[in-house]
């Protein structure tokens, strides 16, 4: 602190430091920064300096450092929904990894509103982020231009979009729904319904993609009418799976498209008066730590979370880093992590 009126708090600044000891602001900076050897300053000189600051308990001001840098050190995250599970478990890995180079996080939660995620992305510019990693909503990248347009390094987690040229990691959500429709195959069963997320992103259209092509694999025709849902949220799933158990041909199996659709879905069966997996079977995207202490343990497909919210942050430090950020096909990486299904007690083996 330095002296001044009754009641001021005045902040030890550089120049005060400079004035104490008769060097310039520049001199003392330099120190203050590690650069004395680099500009020969003395060491006597450096370690007046550095014995003032201690004892001033001098700390850098952060705000002017970053104007005169150009850096915040921050990093931009906008997600769907902070509530979501999924995307809390992402958000955590990604500012935990970003911790580990020196950045924080301004963290904004766009409501799975894409008008929302576009004003939200306008703040974190206006905010000076160092870089971007969004995880999405919607189906149009048009608002992600602005990004694009100042140089800003981004990095998009979860969903892609075709035609954008940036980075991005994903899971193989192709395979994923191969996989487990492929296992409900395997356990007798031929009357599958799929209850899906939001049309026209490309988690949704892969998944589907993934569900048709196990059942053309093997030689079960696609029943379209089985195909139903319009949101990865809990109530889609409720309203869809109420539907799919009041056809007059019923499935004996679901697959939902992502966690949330099938908490709604565990409603829907359990107003329905039907037991798992006695009546009917289901599998669900996103593994989350409550599903294994369900009655009985959901069958899951596994996304590789932790490691999602890592290559974020190291491909965005990689483009922080360039000094050419030309969003160039050899400046991009698009990564897409491979799925894993948990096989527990919610789907019976009708071949029995």
């Amino acid at each position: 602190m330095v002296e001044g009126n009754k009641g001021s708090r005045n902040i030890i600044t550089i120049k005060y430091i400079a004035d104490k000891l008769g060097v310039s602001v520049t001199t003392v900076s330099r120190v203050l920064n590690g650069k004395a050897k680099e500009y020969r300053i003395s060491e006597k000189t450096a370690n007046a300096i550095l014995k003032l600051a201690k004892e001033l308990n001098y700390t850098p001001n952060p705000i002017a450092k970053s104007l005169r840098e150009r850096k915040t050190n921050t990093i931009g995250l906008v997600i769907p929904d902070i509530s979501n599970p999924f995307f809390a478990s992402i958000a955590q890995n990604i500012e935990n990894e970003a911790r580990k180079f020196g950045y924080t996080i301004m963290l904004c939660d766009s409501g799975e509103d894409t008008n929302q995620e576009a004003e939200l992305i306008k703040i974190l510019i206006n905010r000076r982020v160092d870089g971007f990693i969004i995880c999405p909503v919607g189906i149009s990248s048009e608002h992600l231009g602005v990004i694009f347009k100042k140089k800003i390094p981004i990095v998009i987690v979860d969903r892609y979009f075709r035609g954008l040229n940036c980075s991005y990691v994903v899971s193989d959500n192709y395979r994923g729904a191969y996989d487990a429709v492929n296992y409900l195959i395997g356990c007798g069963h031929r009357v599958i319904g799929c209850v899906q997320g939001l049309i026209g992103t490309s988690v949704n259209s892969d998944r589907v993609q993934g569900y048709k092509d196990a059942l053309i694999h093997n030689g079960i025709e696609v029943d379209r009418t089985l195909i139903t849902g319009d949101s990865f949220g809990e109530k889609n799933g409720y309203i869809a799976t109420k539907l799919l158990l009041n056809r007059e041909r019923k499935p004996t199996a679901i697959l939902a498209l992502s966690n949330l659709i099938s908490l709604g879905a565990l409603k829907a069966i359990k107003e329905e008066g039907l037991s798992i997996p006695q009546d009917i079977s289901i599998i669900s995207f996103d593994d989350q730590p409550y599903c294994e202490y369900l009655s009985p343990p959901m069958t899951m497909i596994a996304q590789q979370k932790a490691e999602m919210g890592e290559i974020a942050v190291k491909l965005l430090i990689d483009q922080m880093s360039s000094t050419d950020i030309s969003y160039s096909t050899g400046n991009t990486m698009q990564i897409m992590l491979p799925t894993r299904l948990i096989i527990r007690k919610s789907v019976r083996d009708i071949n029995e």
